[in-house]
């Protein structure tokens, strides 16, 4: 049975995205240094933050800047299996 999904694909992006602008703010990071630091444009650092869309390429490059790189490494890596049945078809 599927889990019923109470957030749109969007609101989890920009949660994430006032996530990364917080901690970036809390090391007295500018934008236009994160833009530096990380060599995501400044335009997509500010578009990030304001809507949460970027590319996966671009956040995996501001996570690093802002070392936050095993935060990055880590998602997916423990994933429940949801039925026996998916048991079964990963042992093979």
């Amino acid at each position: 049975m599927e889990a019923l999904l109470w957030e749109t694909a969007e609101e989890i992006n920009l949660a994430l995205a006032k996530r990364v602008r917080n901690i970036r703010k809390r090391r007295s990071i500018s934008q236009e240094k994160l833009s530096a630091m990380s060599g995501v444009s400044y335009g997509s650092v500010k578009r990030f933050e304001a809507s949460g869309q970027i590319s996966l390429l671009s956040l995996t490059k501001i996570a690093m800047a802002l070392d936050l790189t095993e935060e990055i490494r880590s998602l997916f890596t423990e994933v429940t299996y949801r039925s026996i049945e998916e048991v079964v078809r990963d042992g093979r």
